[in-house]
């Protein structure tokens, strides 16, 4: 009977907390401030909505007011069009200021290219400082992100890190006992941000930013905090429980089923095939069993089969190699920080 009783409560803990984490998008001043840009940061007459800017004086961004110990955490944005090369526009969740030498961070990076070539995106996780250890993927998109607000998404939980576009997952990282550290585990605050990667975003430099076209603005809608605040240690242990029972946690054989059928199609590069970036070296949480998916990437992680070609171009090919890799990925093209 006491046994029956406890189990009754914590199941009434975990229901309370999961319907404190409300999916409902926040106004900007209830769960963010600027963090840089001055009026390159423009917010919308309802305060719901907030568009950055990127010129040659500076780029902009905006922070959470509270730092979370897992969630959900959710924006829908809008990319610049025409010739965007060189731009970055980023949704993240990090604690870099406050842990500087041994940050976390879970990104979404939004990655500009010349006229008429599509916008990639690339996720990337780093655990206690481990930017040398650089867990990157990247992969085109199945859409125009110019045309409209889409969906990018991250669910973080002290088990797994699901990524998410439109509702549908892209990207689950499981922790393991071989992560060690490297799996983010402190609290982080969520960012937004819109500036100049020049050095690497395009073509790994090849294609800088031209001003010529500034200022590119990237349009944040639809804010979703739905976590774990850190300052609120009172009730930590049942959001936690909420967080990981939560929908976007939970990963349904179809949610897999769809999130393998995407990367089959868009997965233009990840670390668990890249042989020569790190000397061999498998990342412990990598899915590599499958002998087949190997076969479809190069030694260093890159796809055999889809061209990151012309928005119109969508059909899968062999990419040509220049010096021993493919043309639409040249040696610099990822960056470790």
């Amino acid at each position: 009977m006491a046994s029956a009783l406890v189990l009754m409560a914590s199941w009434a803990a975990v229901l309370v907390a999961a319907a404190a984490l409300d999916v409902s998008p926040v106004p900007f001043h209830a769960g963010y401030t600027q963090l840089f840009g001055d009026d390159n940061l423009v917010l919308s007459a309802d305060g719901r909505s907030v568009r950055l800017k990127l010129d040659k004086r500076t780029g902009s961004g905006f922070v959470s007011k509270s730092a979370y110990h897992h969630g959900f955490f959710s924006a829908s944005i809008q990319l610049p069009d025409d010739y965007t090369a060189g731009v970055v526009v980023a949704f993240y969740l990090s604690n870099g200021d406050v842990f500087p030498h041994n940050h976390d961070e879970v990104d979404f990076e939004l990655l500009g290219n010349r006229r008429g070539h599509g916008w990639r995106v690339q996720t990337n996780i780093y655990g206690n400082g481990s930017t040398s250890r650089g867990r990157e993927e990247r992969y085109l998109l199945p859409f125009d992100p110019t045309t409209r607000p889409h969906s990018y998404a991250v669910s973080w939980t002290p088990t797994a890190i699901v990524f998410y576009i439109d509702g549908a997952p892209v990207r689950e990282a499981v922790r393991v006992p071989g992560m060690g550290g490297d799996f983010p585990s402190k609290p982080m605050s969520v960012y937004a941000t819109i500036w100049d990667g020049s050095s690497w975003a395009t073509d790994g430099g090849r294609f800088r930013v031209d001003y010529a076209h500034a200022p590119f603005a990237a349009d944040f809608s639809h804010l979703v905090l739905r976590g774990c605040a850190s300052a609120e240690l009172t009730t930590d242990a049942e959001c936690q429980v909420a967080v990981m029972t939560d929908e976007p946690a939970v990963m349904t054989p179809a949610k897999r089923d769809a999130m393998r059928r995407f990367r089959r199609r868009y997965m233009i590069y990840t670390v668990c095939h890249d042989r020569v970036r790190y000397n061999g070296t498998l990342f412990p949480e990598c899915d590599v069993v499958d002998g087949a998916e190997r076969d479809r990437f190069h030694e260093w992680g890159e796809s055999k089969h889809i061209v990151p070609g012309h928005r119109k171009d969508k059909q899968q090919a062999t990419t040509a190699a220049v010096d021993g890799r493919p043309s639409t990925w040249p040696a610099g093209a990822l960056r470790a920080d």
